[in-house]
């Protein structure tokens, strides 16, 4: 019985709601600490971080709060970052580095060493472990459970639902189409793991054991109900979010989450060179002829970074990857606090009123 489930009992939350993570500057240790005191399960989004930084995090966000909270890492993953592509790359990036005034040659395209990162996990112990754009070895579960870490993976299709499953995980996120952000598809091409939540998590569910954690379009109690009649045991809200008071997003990002319609976000490589869903602006559209000349993840994500970060010092939502779920025009601004309370009492209510009305 809501909100009593399996998923909260393995993080210890009040609510088996997770705030999803947001990799860069969305964030912030008030947002991670906002969402874990309200009952909820806040993440921190560390994968571009490096391990002082993901150390200094959490130690932050354990100031904050004394309650439950993930650390989420992106699996490395090798992609085609051919000279040829980059010099591609460069050549069309360069008006956009022109109008900033930017150098030519952006920053070391690499991200920073994950068996660093993940000692810093380890040591540290957060209540959960989460990773995307992967799965991770047995031994390495075997260590972050051995630690009384949860482990948590994503999955975009079954096959990678059942690989994580074989893998050990304690619990998988079941990322549909309709989710923001980068696709954590690792299994077969990104465009046959399109699949709309509503088909997924069945889908899922029926053959895995572990719990599933539904993510994709959720905004409201309407969407997390929706979820557990399908057979997740949670839900993980990112969009939603987003446009909290505290998350670190610029607002110029945020007021193009609020005012996005529903047929305004596409699945694109051009910002990081890795399949993304955000809102469609004129980077996004400028770029699209060119994908195939685009280097992978992260060397693309590298060439376009000191654009973004400028576009969006400036508000100019031109040039920023505008990361957006399909739900985006339900996006509420509020405190994290108070989402998760209205959340709860929004499933509570359809839950036990039906879906009428």
């Amino acid at each position: 019985m809501w909100p009593d489930t399996p998923v909260n009992r393995l993080f210890g939350t009040d609510l088996p709601i997770v705030q999803g993570p947001m990799a860069g500057e969305v964030d912030r240790p008030e947002l991670t600490a906002a969402v874990s005191n309200a009952g909820g399960l806040g993440s921190i989004g560390a994968a571009y971080s490096r391990p002082d930084a993901i150390r200094a995090a959490i130690h932050t966000v354990r100031r904050l709060t004394d309650r439950p909270f993930a650390v989420n890492l992106f699996i490395p993953t090798e992609s085609d970052a051919s000279p040829e592509k980059i010099a591609s790359a460069r050549a069309l990036l360069a008006p956009w580095r022109a109008q900033y005034g930017l150098p030519d040659d952006p920053a070391n395209p690499m991200l920073p060493d994950f068996d660093a990162q993940l000692a810093v996990v380890l040591e540290e112990r957060p209540a959960v472990f989460s990773f995307t754009f992967g799965s991770l070895s047995r031994d390495r579960v075997s260590a972050l459970k051995a630690a009384g870490i949860v482990v948590v993976g994503t999955a975009t299709t079954v096959a990678e639902a059942e690989r994580l499953e074989a893998d050990g995980v304690d619990a998988i996120v079941a990322q549909g189409a309709e989710a923001g952000a980068h696709r954590g598809t690792f299994l077969g091409p990104v465009a046959d793991s399109l699949i709309g939540l509503m088909a997924l998590v069945p889908a899922m569910v029926d053959l895995v054991r572990t719990p599933v954690i539904a993510a994709g379009g959720i905004m409201d109690g309407r969407g997390i109900a929706a979820a557990l009649m399908l057979g997740a045991r949670g839900v993980q809200l990112g969009t939603a979010f987003l446009v909290s008071a505290e998350s670190g997003a610029p607002a110029a990002w945020k007021e193009a989450v609020q005012t996005s319609g529903i047929d305004r976000t596409s699945v694109t490589r051009v910002f990081s060179g890795r399949p993304a869903r955000g809102i469609r602006n004129a980077m996004m559209l400028g770029l699209a002829p060119h994908e195939t000349e685009l280097p992978g993840f992260p060397a693309m994500n590298s060439l376009t970074r000191g654009i973004r970060t400028m576009a969006g010092r400036n508000g100019n939502t031109d040039a920023m990857s505008l990361w957006a779920g399909q739900g985006a025009p339900l996006a509420r601004p509020m405190a994290a606090g108070d989402m998760l309370r209205i959340l709860s009492e929004e499933t509570s209510r359809r839950l036990n009123e039906g879906f009428q009305g």
